[in-house]
């Protein structure tokens, strides 16, 4: 077992060598990820949804609102534009994270943008979590580069190949580290995931989430992740956090997904464990991923979230940012 992190950053958490890596390949801890065996995804694939009939007949539909308006506001907002993918302005600085515009070979974008891609300009950081390509598309990321020549990727440790075309500065960071940034500090944290984008690149690179955060906000995203200790342990270094931006779909199969995504209850867990004071649900309702019906992430949710503040955000929607009590 060996540990990597970026020597250039600072780590924030003390007594930490950085993250484990076991035979070349990035693991969630000390000990190896349990990575899909090929039978349960032929097991998947060959057995019969118990919900298809359900799932045929959901009718769910997220609501875009078309807006550009955010893009000239000078006030400190989050705006959903679907998936996994948001537009953060903080302390006048402006923020994409995983941006994904377009549908992806196999899987139909099933929600509009609420703005031309094009018109995306002066961004000044690109925020990406891992590079599944319902995260990083690389189509969305290469425009958004040409119309922002000024924009820097802020990416997990090992990612800077798929940048190496785009010609833009990229900072790569192992969890616990903080990039150098202006104006606001952004922090690679820990997700339970896993990384491949093609045959032989499994968990070469590493997977994470980001907390931001300025003199007045503390926002989390927390990427693609399973349920598990970090969020807990997220909670001892940033105890008051003010947004939690958590994913709540793609979770059937079970046996499949347990240990790569969250369940709607599993994120309410992780929502009460990191101590925030709003949460903001994603990862449903743009693109079809998984087994259960397109709509059960936000009705489930729904049903549990009586004694949680839970912030449901239609796609183009402006959540103005302000101190919270």
């Amino acid at each position: 077992m060996e540990y990597k992190s970026n020597p250039a950053l600072k780590t924030i958490k003390t007594k930490r060598e950085g993250n484990p890596v076991l035979k070349g390949k990035f693991v969630n801890s000390s000990i190896q990820n349990n990575n899909l065996s090929l039978f349960s995804i032929l097991k998947w694939k060959l057995s019969k949804n118990p919900q298809a009939e359900e799932k045929k007949n959901d009718n769910f539909k997220l609501t875009t609102i078309p807006n550009n308006s955010f893009l000239k506001s000078y006030e400190d907002m989050i705006i959903w534009l679907g998936h996994a993918s948001f537009f953060i302005r903080i302390n006048d600085i402006n923020i994409l994270i995983d941006p994904v515009f377009f549908s992806m070979p196999g899987f139909k974008r099933l929600s509009q943008l609420p703005c031309n891609i094009e018109e995306f300009i002066d961004i000044n950081y690109l925020l990406i979590s891992h590079f599944h390509r319902d995260h990083f598309d690389k189509k969305s990321v290469s425009i958004l580069c040409n119309n922002n020549p000024g924009i820097e990727a802020l990416i997990p440790l090992a990612g800077s190949r798929y940048f190496n075309k785009m010609k833009i500065k990229t900072q790569e960071a192992a969890w616990y580290q903080k990039y150098d940034t202006e104006k606001i500090e952004v922090l690679f944290l820990p997700a339970k995931h896993w990384h491949k984008r093609s045959l032989n690149d499994t968990n070469k690179v590493l997977w994470g989430s980001f907390i931001i955060k300025s003199e007045n906000t503390i926002i989390y995203f927390a990427g693609d992740t399973a349920y598990g200790n970090h969020f807990a342990d997220i909670q001892k270094e940033f105890s008051d956090i003010d947004y939690c931006i958590l994913p709540i779909g793609a979770y059937k199969p079970e046996y499949i997904m347990k240990d790569s995504h969250m369940a709607p209850k599993e994120a309410l867990k992780a929502f009460t464990e990191l101590g925030g004071k709003t949460m903001i649900p994603m990862h449903y309702g743009t693109f079809d991923l998984s087994d259960e019906p397109l709509g059960e992430p936000y009705r489930v949710t729904v049903q549990e979230a009586n004694n949680y503040n839970i912030k449901f955000m239609n796609v183009g929607e402006e959540l103005k940012l302000k101190l919270q009590s």
